[in-house]
């Protein structure tokens, strides 16, 4: 049976117990945050267990239940917390006297950055699929829905305007959303780039360039 000074040794041990007497609250839930959207980033939502989580971060599971009721919830922090990352395109799309072709460049440089700079997102997106979370689902396609809607809204009004050729606007979205789309797996995710020498500044300009040149502006 364990002796007190036993006890005691162990406590001192601890990895959790350091780190519990140098973080406040806020820091603490933000540790384990960031270990959690690292480990769900790489093995997806049902790959992941609290105690790798714990393990990771160095505390007992209370204390991570002190901040999380469960791993559902604390996988909701971290989808939230990307959802606070994401950039405005507010100021894009406001901005007098500029093309739709500048609003798209502005808009997909500003999307495309807030991915790169954060490409967890996209490998949580990716398992997501794959898991058939509903919750998790549903928070990416909104995430990508404000993207492509503005961009067939805008290929509509070109439309009625004589702007530009007669095209299916929700087609033409969809289309640019899914060469995006491939620029980021292939920049974030992919071991091998066939564009290794092309920064993804270049490879989206030249996607864009592209992309208006289908579209034909009359």
């Amino acid at each position: 049976m364990p002796t007190d000074a036993s006890r005691v040794a162990v406590y001192k041990n601890y990895p959790g117990k350091h780190l519990a007497k140098r973080l406040s609250a806020e820091q603490r839930r933000a540790s384990i945050i960031t270990v959690a959207k690292r480990l769900f980033a790489h093995s997806g939502f049902h790959g992941v267990s609290i105690n790798e989580i714990v393990n990771e971060v160095g505390v007992s599971p209370s204390i991570l239940y002190r901040h999380f009721e469960s791993k559902e919830e604390l996988y909701q922090s971290v989808l939230q917390e990307f959802s606070a990352t994401r950039e405005s395109y507010v100021e894009t799309i406001v901005a007098d006297d500029i093309s739709f072709e500048q609003v798209l460049r502005g808009m997909t440089t500003v999307f495309v950055a807030s991915i790169i700079n954060h490409p967890a997102v996209l490998k949580m997106e990716m398992h997501s699929q794959l898991e058939g979370s509903e919750a998790s689902q549903e928070f990416f396609l909104n995430r990508w829905k404000s993207f492509t809607d503005y961009i067939e809204f805008n290929l509509t009004e070109l439309q009625s305007q004589g702007k530009i050729k007669k095209i299916d606007a929700s087609v033409a979205a969809l289309m640019y959303q899914g060469i995006i789309r491939e620029v980021l797996l292939l920049k974030c995710m992919q071991q091998t780039d066939r564009f290794k020498d092309m920064s993804v500044v270049k490879l989206v300009d030249e996607v864009i360039t592209l992309f208006m040149k289908i579209i034909e502006p009359l």
